[in-house]
């Protein structure tokens, strides 16, 4: 598999949405899926293309001169367990580190609502260096338990 790596300024609803529409079991709830779409102008993006195909996207939400957020992340089906989401972080980190962001913060799925594909996403993160910071049982609501990972990013000064 040959990737490429593209970082976008703004991003583009149109990878937004494929990507997304093709992980229901993580992006089943219409109204957050929309606002993603929707959203994804405002924030900057790595996309991973294979043969000029969007194939993964992360959005990047600044919150602080110090602090940005995966505001969204997804990897086609296909592409599962290959890389791609290990390498669409590495190069955001790598984007993060060059702006002298120093934490990377992520929110998604706390593990007291059982989830198996929310289990991997936060298995995941902590393989790739995050750290849990707290949960906010009621920010999605009560059924949907929101957990605040967090990573120093290395190269920062």
């Amino acid at each position: 598999m040959s990737l490429i790596f593209k970082y976008l300024q703004h991003g583009n609803p149109t990878i937004t949405e494929k990507i997304l529409r093709a992980l229901p079991d993580w992006f089943g709830i219409e109204e957050a899926t929309l606002e993603y779409i929707q959203n994804s102008t405002k924030f900057p993006m790595v996309v991973a293309y294979e043969n000029n195909i969007p194939v993964g996207f992360l959005s990047i939400k600044k919150h602080s001169p110090f602090t940005s957020e995966i505001y969204v992340m997804g990897v086609a089906p296909d592409y599962h367990r290959k890389g791609v989401g290990k390498n669409i972080l590495s190069e955001c980190e790598r984007i993060l580190a060059q702006n002298k962001t120093e934490f990377l913060q992520v929110k998604t799925l706390d593990e007291s609502r059982e989830n198996e594909e929310y289990r991997r996403t936060r298995l995941f993160y902590k393989t790739m260096g995050f750290r849990e910071v707290e949960v906010f049982p009621t920010l999605w609501g009560e059924a949907n338990p929101c957990l605040l990972l967090i990573k120093k990013i290395n190269d920062s000064k």
